[in-house]
């Protein structure tokens, strides 16, 4: 059995929780950096007649690797 491992503290676990808060906080004290920005699309609007499938190109890939 392995009697050698030293058993997690409390105090190794806030030290890490410390360590990471500070990276955390000095990744977003650095001046400089630009901000991600994300960019997302407009839904589509909703069918008049309802419904609502659409063979987007996910569905496409999906049909394309199903056929045998």
């Amino acid at each position: 059995m392995q009697e050698n491992q030293p058993t997690p503290s409390r105090r190794g676990f806030f030290f890490g929780a410390a360590a990471t808060g500070a990276a955390a906080a000095a990744v977003m004290a650095l001046p400089g950096l630009p901000a991600a920005e994300v960019s997302v699309a407009p839904p589509k609007p909703a069918p008049e007649k309802g419904g609502g499938y659409s063979a987007s190109a996910h569905v496409e890939r999906y049909y394309k690797t199903a056929r045998v």
